[in-house]
């Protein structure tokens, strides 16, 4: 008897060099386009960090592109920027804001999506469709109805209208009940494509739902979590208008709202401005790259079953 290996490949038409070579040149002109694309857009990235490099008075004398391979470069424009400009503790501060603003969100929103794909309760599907209409909401719409909510909300508690603003909290609650819509959404398309078998068999040997969420469901659902981490991390390192809101206090600006007051006191010090924006891009690239095969594979999530 054959095996179904052997019929497939009996039925499969064998590969000679003339289609490879065919194949090959057929697809190159979606490879070319591609890298045409992508270097389009690499480039305001190599312009800026060869920028961020250059002296002062070079980047006044010619473009990056004219001299890139024979100009001078130092590192003085970094050391300016951290030091005189407090952007190494603007950079700490930034870290503060994304990191719980990511967690948060995306531990609230994923027991919200277990709930929603295998627990029954009333109006289940109505309470989600409340939630998905939310995601239509604009942000800018509700920061100042927030904001007074904020402000009222510590007068309350502490007699300190500035409890929510004079700190991380605000902004914290804030970027969580913003994500948590999308957040809901997205991991529980996911969640409900995973095999009923598993979850119901679970149940028959006496799980709970919470063994079965975080041994069962958290393991399987990776690529979703990274996914929706990575796009919520990228928001909020790079978020200007809600920093701007909801943190009253100088000590505490991101590098946003440094780099913007940098651009208000020194518009024309383009080396220093580059090296400010090189630092805040950094961060951003580094979590991309390293979690792309997370991020294309949650991008898919739900998708397909």
């Amino acid at each position: 008897m054959t095996t179904a290996a052997e019929t497939v490949a009996a039925v499969r038409p064998r590969a000679t060099p003339a289609s490879r070579i065919l194949g090959f040149i057929g697809r190159t002109p979606v490879h070319v386009a591609l890298i045409g694309l992508a270097l389009l857009w690499l480039i305001p990235s190599v312009g800026l960090l060869v920028t961020s490099f250059r002296p002062r008075a070079d980047i006044q004398a010619s473009g990056w592109w004219e001299s890139l391979f024979g100009a001078t470069y130092t590192v003085r424009n970094y050391d300016l920027v951290l030091d005189a400009n407090q952007m190494g503790s603007s950079f700490l501060n930034s870290a503060l804001i994304a990191f719980p603003a990511t967690i948060l969100p995306l531990f609230i929103g994923a027991l919200a999506a277990y709930a929603f794909s295998w627990i029954k309760f009333p109006f289940r599907d109505t309470i989600f469709l409340i939630l998905v209409a939310l995601m239509v909401v604009p942000i800018q719409s509700a920061l100042v109805p927030v904001l007074i909510e904020f402000q009222e909300l510590g007068t309350f508690l502490t007699g300190d209208r500035t409890f929510f603003t004079g700190w991380y909290w605000g902004i914290w609650i804030a970027h969580t009940a913003f994500a948590l819509p999308f957040c809901i959404f997205l991991l529980r398309n996911f969640f409900i494509t995973l095999p009923r078998d598993l979850i119901e068999a679970a149940r028959v040997d006496g799980a709970s739902n919470w063994k079965i969420f975080y041994r069962i469901v958290l393991p399987l659902s990776v690529p979703a979590l990274a996914s929706f981490g990575i796009f919520q991390f990228l928001w909020v390192w790079n978020d200007l208008l809600m920093a701007l809101i909801f943190i009253q206090e100088s000590d505490l600006w991101p590098m946003t709202i440094r780099i913007s007051q940098m651009q208000d006191t020194y518009g024309s010090e383009w080396h220093l401005l580059s090296a400010a924006a090189f630092l805040l891009m950094i961060v951003p690239l580094l979590v991309f790259f390293s979690l792309q095969r997370y991020f294309v594979q949650g991008l898919l999530a739900g998708s397909v079953k």
